[in-house]
């Protein structure tokens, strides 16, 4: 049985995609989602085989989906667009399905079987590597996070802009995220976050922090080639001279 996910922030067309599924016997409506923050959660939780995942939405959009969850871990994506001619010929060249809005019955039917072939036969790496490309081809520029699931407590998780975050802290197999009103956590390493975040914003100082360059209030000369980096709220890192090394001056 193939499990699928609707993501989708207009609940006539969830209805739509949910009501077409629903005439293939192979195939269970696992979960829906409003919005990308929504399909993320449900992603993590329900783990479809399928997410027939809408590129625009509010608060995450379709691409933010696929970058906050990761090419590697996401199931397999059918788009469901509106979009312009340049992503859809990105879509086609890589293999990766596709519903331009608003579709019919007969195409919905084609790519549902092209779905089938594909969780048959295709290795999970090869479709990571195709959406990688076309993603790439869809936005050339870098994609940074510009927001990320972070977990307040162990029964609420939030959507936080990474302009709150003043301070990224490893801590083993997690991250801590320091804002100026509370400290949230993350199932990541500092090093996968590092690579995700605009160096233009944020800057790692040490082996074990970042921190959001807005957020420093001064830059104090210390021992051996070390700063003191004293942030606005008043916490006090170091800066270590190996990583200056790595930076511009002018960042």
């Amino acid at each position: 049985m193939i499990r699928a996910l609707i993501a989708d922030d207009e609940a006539p067309a969830r209805a739509k995609v949910r009501k077409l599924l629903a005439s293939a016997d192979d195939v269970e409506v696992a979960g829906e989602a409003a919005d990308g923050a929504e399909a993320v959660a449900a992603i993590r939780l329900l783990a479809p085989d399928v997410v027939f995942l809408d590129v625009r939405m509010p608060r995450l959009d379709g691409f933010g989906v696929v970058a906050e969850i990761g090419v590697e871990a996401m199931p397999l994506v059918v788009f469901v667009t509106a979009y312009d001619e340049h992503a859809l010929k990105a879509f086609e060249v890589h293999a990766l399905d596709y519903l331009l809005k608003p579709f019919a019955a007969s195409r919905f039917g084609r790519v549902l079987e092209r779905v089938r072939r594909q969780l048959a036969g295709a290795a999970p790496a090869d479709l990571a590597r195709r959406l990688e490309r076309a993603l790439a081809a869809v936005e050339p520029a870098p994609r940074y996070l510009r927001r990320l699931t972070a977990r307040l407590d162990e029964d609420r998780e939030v959507i936080l802009p990474v302009e709150r975050i003043d301070l990224i802290r490893a801590h083993g197999n997690y991250v801590r995220l320091h804002t100026a009103d509370g400290e949230y956590v993350r199932r990541a390493t500092l090093s996968a976050l590092a690579g995700r975040l605009d160096p233009e914003h944020f800057l790692r100082v040490n082996r074990s922090e970042i921190v959001r360059l807005d957020a420093v209030a001064e830059l104090q000369p210390w021992f051996h080639g070390d700063y003191r980096v004293i942030l606005k709220s008043g916490r006090t890192l170091t800066w270590s001279r190996r990583y200056r090394a790595k930076t511009k001056d002018d960042f």
